[in-house]
């Protein structure tokens, strides 16, 4: 059963209106994809946040576009970092027979072998793309890191065949890896690295403007 959000069409001619709008408790949004003309409307944000703390990122809701109802998935948003807001949200009309290509959170899972030895898990690349019906949609894709050594990277290769959900990105897409702690000495070289590069750069200049001084 999807969450129905309910919509209020706005005027996109009036755009000096958007921040009255937002000081209103509401997103300016669009709605557009299977059997839905791209329709400019604006949802309340508090019934936008809770219905997708009720569905997750990847949920199924139902917009009330004008007394019709339309199962979207949102696809797009754009927030205020600064004070946590939806500035605007993009909402995609589908088909929930026909599947979809979505991006999802990858979540380590396990005590990682190459950690315990005093390793350092380093996660490549956080989301993968699937393709599944929007029934289907998982929230995110654990990945068990247990038997990751030192020098271990784990791919979405290694993975393909467990996972119920048909992956899309390449086998050599790099999920997590465990790379070796960086000595005291290393740190140290490093840090010293950027200031060798400058006092040589310097130098550089200096060697150049003696030469200019010259000619």
């Amino acid at each position: 059963m999807t969450t129905t959000v309910k919509t209020q069409t706005r005027d996109i001619a009036q755009q000096s209106n958007l921040t009255k709008l937002r000081g209103e408790g509401f997103v300016p949004a669009v709605v557009y994809g299977y059997k839905t003309d791209t329709s400019s409307i604006a949802v309340s944000e508090k019934d936008l946040l809770k219905t997708l703390r009720e569905v997750g990122r990847n949920g199924v809701m139902s917009l009330d576009v004008d007394g019709k109802k339309v199962n979207v998935v949102l696809s797009d948003y754009q927030m205020d970092v600064l004070k946590g807001k939806f500035v605007h949200a993009d909402f995609l009309a589908i088909n929930m027979t026909d599947e979809l290509e979505v991006s999802v959170t990858v979540v380590p899972t396990g005590d990682s072998v190459g950690v315990n030895e005093g390793g350092v898990l380093n996660q490549s690349n956080r989301e993968v793309t699937i393709k599944v019906k929007p029934s289907a949609i998982p929230e995110s894709i654990e990945v068990d890191v247990t038997e990751l050594a030192i020098g271990d990277t784990l791919t979405v290769g290694d993975i393909r065949e467990k996972s119920e959900f048909n992956i899309l990105n390449e086998d050599d897409f790099a999920l997590v890896s465990i790379t070796a702690p960086r000595s005291d000495e290393e740190l140290e070289t490093t840090a010293d690295e950027p200031a060798v590069a400058e006092d040589e750069d310097a130098e550089q200049e200096n060697t150049d403007e003696a030469t200019e001084t010259k000619e």
